[in-house]
């Protein structure tokens, strides 16, 4: 794969340095845009941590190299013109030199990163005081209460679409997700994990 993607790059065209579009692998939020040569892109399929050519600099930089937040690579595509990559990873803290998470900002407008945005508050109320949270209260209560809300959750959600209440649906459906994310992290069991075994299904 390593030998074919160099290959395939139009290099003559992107005057030796390739676009890389950095796309966090959990939020789906773009990170950052870096350019690449053949020797960065060699040394970023071979050691799995994203490597670029800084233009400022004339060299190699791998990312996290000083700061320790490393891009450490998922996968690489190349689009249709050959001219630009998408580069997946998973960020280790935050990506951007100002502590955001993105070059772009924190703010991460898709579906998919509020869910992972969710996901992290719920994770950051595991062990924290019961006073200071409805989420801290619930893991607090223990797995079985946290079992039996996605249980009385999902009857709701269920009797909501009996009656075809759209607006009841949409707020049981709510609190049925919330619930579920919580037991979830109760269980030390990532979302991605679940979604992993739903692409299996697929296929």
């Amino acid at each position: 794969m390593k030998n074919e993607l160099l290959e395939k790059v139009d290099w003559q065209k992107v005057d030796g340095l390739i676009p890389a579009i950095i796309q966090d692998i959990h939020s789906g939020q773009v990170l950052m845009l870096g350019y690449m040569n053949q020797d960065a892109l060699a040394k970023t399929l071979t050691e799995e941590k994203v490597t670029f050519f800084s233009r400022s600099k004339q060299r190699l930089w791998t990312k996290g190299e000083t700061s320790g937040n490393f891009l450490n690579l998922k996968s690489i595509q190349l689009d249709c013109d050959n001219d630009t990559l998408l580069v997946v990873v998973e960020p280790i803290g935050p990506t951007c030199h100002t502590g955001t998470t993105s070059c772009f900002g924190n703010e991460n407008p898709s579906d998919l990163g509020f869910i992972a945005e969710l996901e992290a508050v719920i994770a950051s109320r595991h062990g924290s005081s019961p006073e200071q949270s409805y989420t801290a209260r619930l893991f607090a209560a223990g797995t079985k209460r946290m079992a039996q809300k996605v249980g009385e959750e999902g009857v709701e959600t269920a009797l909501a679409a009996t009656v075809k209440d759209r607006n009841e649906l949409t707020n049981e459906s709510a609190d049925l997700l919330f619930h579920l994310l919580v037991l979830l992290e109760d269980a030390k069991l990532p979302l991605r994990e679940v979604i992993a075994c739903l692409k299996a299904r697929h296929k």
